[in-house]
């Protein structure tokens, strides 16, 4: 399809930035859709590599309406590029390389959302799984990025389905504060909700012990991945209730 350049050039510049603004809120509504469906889909992989291509394509067409404006026809230049195009091919061959393994990842389904692994002594939960890279949370939160041509290229471990919903949370209790009752009170507190399962049972760990504060990890199972960060908060102020405002049931 031919575009018709502005008559006048101080018109090229709104063009341009209807484009912009055009295809940024085409991104953003697809965005929100593909959230939506997030809710009811399985396989979250799936959903973030067909957002990822349809932006990339939005983009792609955006930039050929912006070249037309100035007379550009872009399969003219790629083809008389082809010799540059060779060597910005080698330049960016970690991006393709990531490109190509984001896709053998998803639609090869040996990862995905939610599962837990370890690579490079790195392990965490998977989040996210673009095209280019993964993304994983660790147990304190800290999140690692990936690139997808080190977990296909890399030896990984894969961790059994039920460590996929677990939240561990850590926490620092005052030196007068008995970790047994501590650990009876939270345990308690968390079989209370619905959304976590019973078994494996909650159960509190030590972690170790400073001049200051006493370290523990306070781990249990939730039914829906989805859900694991609102009860990593519910809990976390539960925890916060009881060291700091002395606040348990009866």
């Amino acid at each position: 399809m031919n575009f018709l350049v502005p008559p006048e050039n101080p018109m090229i510049l709104i063009y341009i930035l209807i484009v912009i603004i055009v295809a940024t809120l085409i991104t953003r509504l697809v965005a929100y859709l593909m959230n939506k469906m997030d809710r009811f889909h399985k396989n979250k992989a799936a959903i973030y590599l067909a957002r990822d291509i349809i932006n990339y394509i939005i983009y792609f067409i955006a930039l050929m309406i912006i070249l037309q404006f100035f007379g550009i026809n872009l399969a003219g230049t790629l083809l008389s590029l082809g010799i540059v195009g060779i060597a910005v091919s080698f330049a960016a061959k970690d991006i393709i390389s990531n490109l190509f393994s984001g896709i053998i990842l998803i639609i090869g389904k040996s990862i995905q959302v939610g599962d837990t692994i370890e690579i490079n002594n790195k392990k965490g939960i998977i989040e996210r799984i673009s095209l280019r890279s993964t993304t994983i949370v660790d147990d304190i939160g800290v999140r690692d990025i990936i690139p997808n041509s080190t977990l296909t290229n890399t030896p990984y471990l894969q961790f059994k389905p039920q460590e996929k919903f677990r939240v561990d949370i850590l926490a620092g209790l005052a030196l007068n504060v008995d970790i047994e009752e501590f650990k009876d009170y939270i345990t308690k507190k968390i079989s209370e909700y619905d959304g976590i399962l019973d078994n494996p049972k909650p159960d509190v760990f030590a972690k170790g012990i400073t001049f200051e504060e006493s370290q523990v990890k306070v781990s249990f199972w939730v039914k829906e991945f989805n859900s694991k960060d609102k009860y990593k908060l519910i809990i976390t102020n539960d925890i916060r209730k009881y060291t700091q405002m002395g606040e348990k049931d009866e």
